[in-house]
């Protein structure tokens, strides 16, 4: 199986491998989004380590159970051989009704079929207020024409 574009990535195909992930991760989907991963991939999320596609899975599983709403975009930072690395910010609000920006940087590793096999992620979340929210589009993937990080000034 492979996920094309394929590493070594130059700057449009790293674009379009960010933009493919934030669309995945935009469904929400637990199944479609642990199946870009290796099965033995190795991933660091704030204070969890799952190992391999199966506890990525489980891992997308809970959280996504709670961050309700949530909407991402992800911006491209650098990039070089098999690997890219992207900054991030999302929005979700939680079952109590309070809303949160999450901001974030990923290094990510793929290996010569496009599958990422090392993500590394660190995140902070920031409480907001719902008329401070910037992240409106329907569920699913971001619009072509809604601003992206820069644009909105994150």
């Amino acid at each position: 199986m492979s996920r094309p574009p394929l590493p070594p990535f130059d700057e449009d195909s790293a674009r379009l491998k960010v933009r493919l992930a934030e669309d995945a991760w935009n469904t929400r989907d637990p199944d479609r989004v642990a199946a870009v991963y290796t099965e033995d991939t190795r991933w660091r999320n704030r204070a969890e380590f799952p190992l391999g596609r199966e506890q990525v899975r489980s891992f997308l599983q809970r959280k996504w159970a709670r961050e309700l709403d949530y909407r991402l975009i992800k911006s491209l930072w650098s990039w070089g051989g098999p690997r890219i690395a992207v900054r991030f910010a999302y929005e979700w609000r939680d079952d109590s009704g309070q809303w949160y920006r999450s901001y974030g940087n990923e290094n990510w590793e793929f290996d010569d079929a496009g599958l990422m096999r090392r993500r590394h992620a660190s995140i902070n979340d920031l409480p907001i207020a719902v008329s401070d929210r910037q992240f409106h589009w329907p569920a699913g993937r971001r619009p072509d024409d809604h601003p992206g990080l820069d644009e909105l000034g994150l």
